[in-house]
């Protein structure tokens, strides 16, 4: 019978800023098991909610306490999966995602964001989280229906990387900062190293597609994910999977080849799982495929493509 673990948001199972293969693992799972893990928001004590009482003390105590790498991002683990090794793909079911703060913020910072040159004048915003209503709320009094996702879901990087920063994207996920990774949604990532290496991070409210100040309503977040080791699926590139559609993930500095990345691996994907030519099944993403921006601010930049399942329920479909 699969197992349940949990691990808390304290020094001892987080690293701030980076990941790195040679971490070792902070818990060990078997295939299948589920995992709650809890993590605190991004950002430094310039980001903290100005009411002392609403800041946790373990939120400090990690502040105080990590390494910092370069980046901003919190992330618990790694975590280890019995079975699973270098070619094999870790299934990520999201299960249940629960808000950790009653708080989050947005800010502007110097150089980053999607118009750096054009908002200079640098803020930081709090925003009240409503999670009994549903919503939380801007200072000058908008409200927005809450959203919530991790932006950065991960395995570890190939341990020829050596250390590599959260911001920047790449092969084993990361800093996706995609919002459909949100409840119901299953995500797919490469294994690199025996366990593969599981982290979760960068919790966020809600965000739109793009991202474009650089952050989404940063907050803390609890996150329940099943893991399951896959050697049945082809494959060294992440997509994922929601209840409706099959989306497949670019990631590039040039958002033009993330694009063309996104559409590539769709068509990739709908022959994998399609008796369709790669003819049929490019043209079948014309049709049907939706391409969006997932984020345009992290390094690389994101497009995914979702394409409804439906659209592949007559063309001799095979099993994943």
């Amino acid at each position: 019978m699969p197992s349940h673990h949990e691990i808390p948001a304290t020094p001892e199972t987080m690293v701030l800023g980076y990941f790195d293969a040679a971490l070792p693992p902070v818990l060990t799972v078997a295939s299948g098991d589920t995992v709650t893990l809890h993590s605190h928001p991004a950002g430094g004590r310039e980001s903290l909610h100005p009411d002392p009482a609403r800041v946790p003390a373990g939120l400090l105590h990690a502040l105080d306490t990590l390494e910092r790498g370069p980046g901003p991002h919190f992330v618990t683990g790694p975590v280890h999966v019995e079975g699973a090794e270098p070619g094999d793909m870790l299934q990520i079911d999201i299960l249940d995602l629960k808000f950790r703060l009653d708080w989050g913020f947005v800010a502007i910072l110097p150089l980053l964001g999607t118009l750096p040159d054009e908002f200079t004048e640098y803020e930081t915003i709090h925003a009240d989280i409503d999670t009994t209503r549903g919503v939380c709320r801007l200072p000058w009094g908008t409200e927005l229906p809450l959203d919530p996702f991790f932006g950065i879901l991960g395995t570890a990087p190939p341990a020829t990387w050596g250390r590599v920063g959260t911001p920047v994207p790449r092969a084993f996920g990361g800093n996706m900062d995609n919002k459909e990774m949100r409840v119901g949604t299953t995500l797919y990532l490469p294994v690199f190293n025996p366990g593969g290496g599981f982290y979760a991070g960068d919790g966020h409210g809600v965000q739109g597609d793009g991202e474009v100040c650089i952050t989404a309503l940063e907050t803390g977040l609890t996150g329940t994910f099943r893991l399951t080791v896959r050697k049945d699926i082809p494959g060294a590139w992440p997509f994922a999977e929601t209840p409706t559609d099959l989306m497949s993930i670019g990631l590039h500095e040039s958002l033009d080849e993330a694009m063309r990345q996104a559409v590539r691996e769709m068509v990739r994907l709908v022959c994998a799982r399609t008796g369709l030519t790669r003819n049929q099944a490019y043209m079948l993403c014309s049709l049907a495929g939706n391409l969006r921006i997932t984020q345009t601010v992290d390094g690389n930049k994101g497009v995914h493509m979702l394409l409804p399942k439906s659209a592949l329920a007559s063309a001799s479909a095979k099993s994943v």
